[in-house]
């Protein structure tokens, strides 16, 4: 009887239909990844920025192209590479005969969705302006500051086995995503199913194929709703508890700050929502916090030639805090 209640507190119809519209114009192409697709519109509700690592050829820029198309909003896509200036992404100051002054010509950082193919690829100039528009949501150029309009979102990607002419992000950038995002190989059924769809397609992955779910008003109305969920007060101690596990750890060199448990309570929200709830659950917390988590901690050097993953160690904590109920 208590949870009706709480499903009569907000109405969140409307946003389930929008996020199952997504996951059927995404699964046109995309075959599984269903937990990486979640984590995507989570993001996009959370209002926070994602990495996709993994080895060339699972569909890390695909399926955020296609996400990028299921949203009427604009896009742009930035490869990153090693000569990758400043001005080439966030633009630059150019003389108009016309009027015999500069003016500012906008670079493709302008954009509501941005792409970033390969981010380690880029010096650190360029990732610093990155990191400005970011964090704060604006760009400076020549001390004067420009506001990105929103939703600004960039998912970004990288390949964790190719080292050769790649920078490794600051932990302070690495901070500035809310989610990192592992993407594995598919199962003998997914690729033996994405073969055959692909022949079906006729060799091709045409995204025209994908249609807009989402306008920019549309985001901006689901992520007040989103902030509208409810969470108990011994649900926030859960999660606090999990982050604070990670600075009294012995596998950890560096542990979460304060910006990962908020990023864990914003998108625990967004998958509740998601699931149709208007409250969170310790499931809802769990979900998110390996993907929120274990790219803002450090192993200790000891573990890291065992072998251990920021991943496993979170795990770890999660177990063997007691699930609150």
């Amino acid at each position: 009887m208590e949870e009706n209640i709480f499903q009569n507190r907000v109405d969140l119809s409307r946003l389930q239909q929008a996020v199952s519209s997504i996951k059927n114009e995404v699964s046109k192409i995309i075959v599984g990844q269903d937990q990486m697709i979640d984590l995507l519109i989570a993001a996009i509700l959370a209002d926070g920025h994602v990495l996709i690592e993994g080895v060339p050829g699972v569909a890390k820029t695909l399926t955020a192209k296609l996400l990028s198309k299921t949203l009427s909003v604009d896009f742009s896509r930035i490869q990153f590479t090693p000569d990758l200036m400043p001005s080439d992404i966030i633009g630059t100051n150019v003389y108009n005969l016309k009027i015999s002054d500069f003016e500012f010509k906008q670079g493709p950082l302008f954009s509501n969705v941005i792409l970033i193919d390969e981010i380690n690829r880029a010096p650190a100039k360029t990732q610093s302006a990155l990191f400005e528009a970011m964090e704060e949501r604006q760009i400076t150029v020549e001390g004067k500051t420009h506001i990105l309009a929103a939703p600004f979102i960039v998912l970004a990607t990288q390949n964790p086995i190719e080292q050769e002419g790649t920078y490794r992000l600051p932990e302070a950038q690495l901070d500035r995503f809310l989610f990192k995002i592992e993407v594995g190989y598919p199962s003998l059924e997914d690729e033996t199913k994405i073969i055959s769809d692909f022949h079906l397609r006729k060799d091709k992955n045409d995204i025209t194929i994908i249609n807009g779910v989402m306008n920019t008003e549309d985001i901006k109305s689901y992520r007040a709703t989103v902030s509208e969920i409810h969470v108990e007060d011994h649900l926030i101690g859960y999660i606090a508890k999990i982050v604070n596990q990670t600075r009294n750890n012995s596998s950890l060199y560096l542990g979460a700050s304060p910006r990962a448990s908020l990023a864990i309570l914003t998108s625990a929200k967004a998958i509740a929502a998601m699931r149709g709830r208007d409250f969170v659950t310790p499931d809802d917390i769990k979900f998110v916090a390996t993907a929120v988590l274990k790219h803002r901690i450090i192993l200790t050097p000891e573990k890291e030639m065992e072998g251990i993953t920021t991943s496993e160690v979170v795990k770890q904590i999660i177990e063997k805090i007691e699930v609150p109920r």
